[in-house]
């Protein structure tokens, strides 16, 4: 299938890989590039920050109610896990976001970073909850100590890594580059050197999410692109429908007919990157498919090894068996020589008196 296409590629005129443009030499969704906001990370660091403070100065908040001083660290701690819950969702729709973007990258590096603030106050609950089951037999510090060194950790952790997705937003909200997932991109009529030894070679699982990326940023283009048609076709029908001829009706129709020679590109750009999902797809079935073989041929020798082990402990009591048979043989043997020889001595002492 890809020596098909090289070899189309190679027969292709330049004035039609001049016609077929590469997307990512213009990705017309770029400049409708969104900023992703971090007033909400901002806040959620004030609130991390209070609880930190609230955790180190326990003793001196809650002077008057020492006793309740367990019960208030805990509901907070319980309190703050539910809204970094929710915060996380938040954060979560911001990723996907970015990479519906295009930004496929930056979406990679933070799918995993916004889910730790809230791995850590889990783990940091958890924690709370086994002191406090355990209570009675803790001496090496005091309960409430134990709760405020939590607390503080939790904090310290959580708000690392919100430092890490800030900068990373940050980073992405500052860029001024093309989309990183266009870098794959490649026309119909142009060979796809980019791609041709990772969808061989690459198993299937990076290049079948990086494809659905580039499928889910193409259909975003599309849509911006069918927009842009729309809105350019009202435009020429309204210069259409004044009569003038002047020459902002030419320059929409140019500008009409270019985006949609972009919208063609885009259709064929997106069933390429289809038909390379499905390839990759199948590449990953054929490798579950070897595994399933090699699972059944291992069962299938586990089956004859437990047979083969049968086998042997059979013939190892027969063997057993015959060893205890052979050596009452030899036992009655022996009685039987010391029989003889006895009776041969009193045959021989019996001579001597006839």
């Amino acid at each position: 299938m890809s020596t098909d296409r090289y070899a189309a590629s190679n027969l292709a005129s330049p004035d039609d890989n001049y016609l077929f443009l590469d997307a990512s030499n213009e990705a017309p969704s770029y400049g409708d590039r969104k900023c992703t906001s971090i007033a909400g990370s901002i806040l959620y660091c004030i609130l991390l920050a209070s609880y930190a403070i609230l955790g180190v100065g326990a003793p001196w908040v809650f002077q008057s109610e020492k006793y309740l001083t367990l019960q208030i660290l805990c509901t907070c701690d319980v309190t703050l896990l539910i809204i970094t819950g929710i915060f996380q969702q938040y954060m979560v729709y911001q990723v996907q976001k970015i990479r519906l973007q295009g930004y496929y990258i930056f979406s990679q590096k933070l799918k995993h970073v916004v889910r730790m603030p809230f791995a850590s106050f889990s783990y940091g609950t958890c924690a709370m909850l086994l002191i406090m089951v355990w209570e009675p037999y803790l001496r090496i510090l005091s309960i409430p100590l134990m709760l405020r060194i939590i607390m503080l950790v939790e904090a310290i952790f959580a708000g690392s890594f919100m430092g890490v997705y800030i900068g990373h937003v940050h980073q992405y909200n500052t860029l001024e580059s093309q989309p990183d997932v266009v870098k794959s991109l490649h026309s119909p009529l142009q060979p796809s050197n980019s791609l041709e030894g990772l969808r061989y070679h690459d198993g299937g699982g990076y290049l079948s999410d990086q494809q659905m990326a580039l499928l889910q940023y193409q259909r975003e283009n599309l849509n911006f692109l069918s927009e842009e048609i729309l809105r350019l076709q009202e435009c020429l029908s309204k210069y259409e429908k004044s009569g003038d001829g002047m020459t902002p009706q030419v320059d929409l129709a140019h500008l009409l007919a270019a985006r949609d020679q972009e919208l063609r590109t885009l259709s064929a750009e997106m069933n390429q990157l289809q038909s390379e999902l499905r390839l990759a797809r199948s590449l990953v079935a054929e490798k579950e498919a070897d595994i399933q073989s090699a699972r059944n041929t291992n069962n299938q020798y586990m089956e004859e090894n437990e047979r083969l082990r049968g086998i042997l402990a059979e013939w190892s009591t027969r063997a057993a068996k015959l060893e205890r048979a052979l050596e009452l043989e030899r036992m009655s043997k022996l009685e039987l020589q010391k029989k003889m020889t006895s009776f041969k001595t009193l045959q021989n002492m019996g001579h001597p008196l006839r």
